[in-house]
């Protein structure tokens, strides 16, 4: 893992980015705004369905408006307005919908994707996933790691960059290679690197299903940039949702015969200030997924003990 720098006011803007590739790939105003949509959660999408739906009902009622003598234009363009609306209250919030709904089934099409290779004992997984799906995993692998993540798409003016996180005020750009045969060479690791320091981002992954040649491992050393082969993808992956199925579980209930013979562990003292610490789970470092004390105090104290 490299040493990132102090992030720098970011130049990169994957919301701006998001909505330009929508104007680039969809002429028809509803296709757009229905891709648009569906890069939200599906909630976002059912909002906007009921804000468009109450905005445009509310001028769709409205009484026509009377000719006035020397503003027979403007009336026609209200009675215009209105039509528009009487017949947007109902296509707006529709086209939102399937939006919200095609933003869903790609919700769950990548928790299939990391619920598949999750389970997996091998690379097979990753291997038999198309470029797309492959892609689609590794953003759902930031999600769970507590990325914002937008798909960016590749094969645009950013460089081959395929996906944006935000997190804070740091943004890392992501390029996605899904090879089989192949390892990834130095010039595709090189490219990136200039595509993060052109952006003015925090730092940059190429994540591959595969491996790395030794001289893009070697120029991707010492600097703002995380290589992730296949096993450490999968590695990954197994990790987060280890940590998210611990964070998820309910408190266990235990019978009053267990209770009487395994007693609950005390907690300790923490070695610092002294007050009582309790019971945390690690969710990034070199320890991520292991339980350990954490200080009660914190984040005034910081006194730890190991679990």
């Amino acid at each position: 893992m490299a040493n990132w720098p102090t992030p720098a006011a970011s130049r990169f803007h994957p919301a701006t980015t998001h909505l330009s590739m929508a104007r680039k790939r969809n002429d028809h105003p509803l296709r757009e705004l229905t891709h648009i949509v569906a890069l939200f959660p599906w909630w976002v999408g059912v909002l906007l369905a009921a804000g468009f739906y109450i905005v445009l009902h509310h001028y769709a009622v409205q009484p026509a408006p009377v000719p006035v003598p020397g503003q027979i234009g403007a009336a026609a363009a209200q009675g215009l307005l209105k039509s528009l609306a009487f017949f947007g209250q109902y296509l707006v919030p529709a086209v939102c919908l399937i939006g919200a709904a095609f933003s869903a089934w790609k919700r769950r099409e990548r928790q299939v994707l990391v619920d598949r290779v999750a389970a997996s004992s091998s690379l097979a997984e990753l291997e038999a996933m198309t470029w797309k799906q492959f892609e689609h995993l590794v953003g759902e692998a930031f999600r769970l790691k507590g990325f914002s993540v937008a798909d960016i798409g590749g094969g645009g003016p950013d460089g081959g960059v395929d996906l944006v996180l935000t997190r804070g005020s740091e943004r890392f750009l992501v390029q996605c290679k899904q090879w089989k045969a192949l390892k990834v060479g130095v010039e595709v690791v090189r490219d990136l690197y200039g595509v993060v320091a052109a952006k003015g981002a925090t730092g940059g992954f190429v994540v591959t299903s595969g491996e790395y040649t030794r001289e893009a491992r070697a120029f991707a050393e010492g600097r703002n940039l995380t290589l992730i082969n296949g096993l450490a993808l999968q590695q990954m992956i197994a990790s987060v949702r280890r940590v998210r199925a611990l964070e998820n579980a309910p408190p266990a209930q235990n019978s009053a015969s267990s209770l009487a013979t395994t007693p609950a562990p005390a907690s300790p003292n923490c070695p610092v200030c002294g007050k009582i610490m309790a019971r945390r789970i690690a969710r990034r470092g070199s320890h991520e997924g292991r339980a350990f004390w954490g200080c009660s105090n914190y984040p005034n104290c910081k006194g730890t003990r190991t679990a």
